[in-house]
């Protein structure tokens, strides 16, 4: 395996492992590449710095942008919420009891107003909110 530094057309710097150089060029090439903090496709290699071994007396502290930056931390882990979950906007209560009802074990996200949120509660229905606003999305 191998970790790259890759930055974006908008100066977003963030790493990759891949198996391979080829298994980057091949990926590049085929549009598969994503920076995770502005969704734009035009991404490549960063400059890297050597990996040069510390003194046995100093640990290494080698951090990316995002372990670094914590809203863009944030910003990653709301692309990677909302990929791996249904948007289903202003039908977020009765979309979540359905799924609770029916044993389901399928990801949503929306809106809900307080009053909502609390009758899901009382009704056992797990759910937590955003630390974000949920992006509407075109497919939704």
């Amino acid at each position: 395996m191998m970790v790259y530094d890759l930055a974006c057309d908008n100066a977003h710097r963030f790493e990759a492992w891949f198996g391979s150089s080829v298994d980057f060029d091949d990926q590049q090439q085929g549009g598969l590449l994503a920076c995770p903090l502005c969704g734009s496709q035009n991404v490549g290699k960063a400059v890297m710095a050597p990996a040069v071994s510390a003194k046995s007396n100093q640990g290494q502290t080698r951090q990316s942008m995002a372990n670094d930056d914590p809203m863009a931390r944030l910003l990653m882990m709301q692309r990677a919420f909302e990929s791996q979950s249904d948007y289903v906007g202003d039908r977020f209560a009765a979309e979540a009891r359905a799924i609770h009802e029916s044993g389901e074990t399928r990801s949503v996200h929306g809106e809900a107003s307080a009053d909502e949120v609390k009758a899901l509660r009382e009704d056992g229905v797990e759910l937590l909110p955003l630390p974000f606003r949920p992006r509407a999305r075109s497919d939704a």
